[in-house]
């Protein structure tokens, strides 16, 4: 129980933090809208209407779930910022294990990223594209499971980053070919073979799938959900835990021994 104080607090201070950054959010509200409205309605003349579905409906998990991985991955570059600031020296001294403080931190990207899917909903329901047929079931697991997935992706990359120029730099080599091979613009079944091997092997394929499952649905054009929702849920969870192992374990190697070394040798962070 007492680790779990160390935990709200981080938690509290992400959430303070994201909702001071303003920009941020409506960063966070104006980047799906734009795919939404321009790629959308542009690609949408070309693609018309396809198994009842208009591709501007088609997009709206997948501008889900691209404010979710947008979100979680903001979020997680906190990390190296308190890495540079020295605020992660201080929560290392801290006496609780090294791996609570990466627990805290994926939990904290996973509520970020849900906080602004959510504010992300409210608007496309104002702006109706979103619908009574809307399942809410697979949609509070498809937010759940999704966010905590982007968190782990998030937390690999900040594990394995020392400055925020690198962070910011592999953040872009790793998030938009997750983003583009992953269902989100077009259906994974309908992709060249090659393509749709990668997207199989991308957990973020998994959330979008479940997120249509919720807005969607499956549908026989093969524009809905192409997995079962135990299907994602099993990925997603497994993808999580081993992020979760995989950035407590570099986390706790690079927090624990290399400033020390750092220290002895006279070496300065790169």
């Amino acid at each position: 129980m007492a680790h779990w104080r160390p935990v709200y607090a981080v938690l509290e201070r992400e959430v303070v933090r994201m909702f001071r950054q303003r920009t941020r959010l409506v960063s966070a509200m104006v980047r799906p809208l734009i795919w939404l409205f321009v790629i959308g309605a542009g690609f949408g003349t070309v693609l018309q209407q396809s198994g009842g579905v208009s591709y501007q409906q088609f997009l709206v998990p997948g501008v889900l779930g691209m404010t979710m991985l947008f979100g979680a991955m903001l979020a997680a570059l906190t990390m190296i910022y308190d890495k540079e600031s020295g605020v992660m020296r201080m929560l290392i001294v801290a006496p609780f294990p090294h791996y609570w403080i990466v627990v805290a931190k994926m939990l904290a990207a996973a509520l970020a990223a849900i906080l602004q899917a959510l504010l992300l909903l409210i608007l496309l329901a104002a702006l109706g594209y979103l619908d009574s047929q809307i399942r809410f079931g697979p949609l509070a697991l498809g937010l759940l499971a999704t966010s905590a997935a982007c968190a782990g992706i998030g937390m690999l990359v900040a594990a394995f980053t020392r400055t925020l120029d690198n962070f910011a730099a592999i953040m872009n080599f790793v998030i938009f070919p997750v983003f583009f091979l992953s269902g989100s613009l077009y259906p994974v079944s309908h992709l060249p073979t090659a393509l749709k091997i990668v997207a199989l092997l991308n957990p973020y394929t998994y959330g979008v799938d479940l997120l249509k499952h919720a807005v969607l649905g499956v549908l026989p054009s093969g524009m809905g959900a192409d997995f079962a929702i135990s299907t994602n849920i099993a990925v997603l969870a497994g993808f999580t835990a081993a992020a979760l192992v995989v950035a407590s374990w570099r986390f706790s190697r690079e927090s624990a021994y290399e400033p020390m070394i750092h220290i002895l040798t006279g070496k300065r962070d790169g």
